[in-house]
């Protein structure tokens, strides 16, 4: 937001199509997904068409959105909205992880326990349920052997890490009206981010041609492409986030005092890496 005069009262803005536009956009997705997942002609293309469509209209959304701030038609009680606005966002995102991180504690803790004292007397007496587990019937693959923590994850988490620190330096030189260091951390960060990425594509590649590790491979496998694939998917968001920022500040939008739109791609860079640092721990050592 510019530093022009506060104005009173609280901006609204005037009708808009963007909200139906995002609707549609996002319905003709989850369309094509699922036409596209049972085989139906074309179900790809329509997802492809949605996407692009929903891209769009956010661009555009946002884009007038920005103009607004600029335009010094936020005062301080929209920075506050904006502010609780992203902190529940971030929070959905939370109760998000957390059912797959329960999803796989309860598989570990209470199914397998179960399965292995119970039905290996029944049905599968040669099951021990033991983790990694790809399931007791014996109907999928078993997997060659676990992912290990080193090197690949320990690299990324290293790299993770680096990123929350860089742009936190970024942050600080911005707040110190030194916008050349600012933007010189910001780049920083997005190459360690998207490093992040290269890295974990490879490792995807090496667990399914090498380990065997495939989304079907049972439980284990399942857990563990929704975890880490999820979040690799909010680490490309979080980029893109921050790659907006990056232009912004190459404009010379933000000020030392106003400039949540840093804050809030920040927030939620911080909160991938914590979630990174859960993974770390509970998907690739425990």
């Amino acid at each position: 937001m510019s530093t022009h005069a506060q104005p009173k009262g609280y901006f609204l803005p005037g009708p808009s199509a963007y909200p139906a536009m995002a609707a549609t956009g996002a319905l003709t997705m989850a369309f094509g997904l699922t036409f596209w997942f049972n085989g139906v002609p074309h179900g790809d293309l329509l997802f492809f068409l949605g996407f692009f469509f929903f891209v769009f209209t956010k661009f555009r959304w946002f884009g007038k959105t920005i103009s607004e701030s600029e335009a010094g038609k936020h005062n301080l009680a929209v920075d506050t909205s904006f502010r609780w606005s992203m902190s529940w966002f971030i929070f959905s995102e939370v109760m998000f992880f957390a059912s797959f991180f329960g999803a796989l504690y309860y598989s570990r803790v209470y199914s397998l326990p179960d399965l292995s004292a119970l039905h290996s007397k029944i049905l599968w007496p040669a099951f021990t349920g033991a983790w990694p587990s790809v399931g007791p019937a014996g109907l999928i693959p078993s997997i060659k052997e676990a992912m290990d923590p080193w090197p690949i994850p320990t690299i990324n988490t290293a790299l993770l890490l680096s990123s929350g620190l860089t742009l936190t330096i970024s942050h600080h030189a911005l707040r110190a009206s030194h916008r050349k260091n600012a933007i010189f951390w910001m780049v920083l960060t997005l190459i360690l981010g998207f490093t992040f990425l290269l890295c974990q594509a490879y490792e995807y590649h090496h667990a399914y041609e090498v380990l065997g590790i495939k989304l079907s491979s049972g439980i284990y496998g399942s857990t563990f492409f929704m975890l880490t694939g999820f979040h690799g998917f909010h680490v490309f968001l979080g980029g893109t986030m921050l790659s907006v920022v990056l232009f912004r500040l190459i404009r010379g939008d933000f000020t030392a005092e106003h400039h949540f739109g840093f804050e809030a791609a920040a927030w939620y860079w911080h909160f991938v890496d914590v979630v990174w640092l859960l993974l770390y721990v509970l998907v690739y050592w425990l």
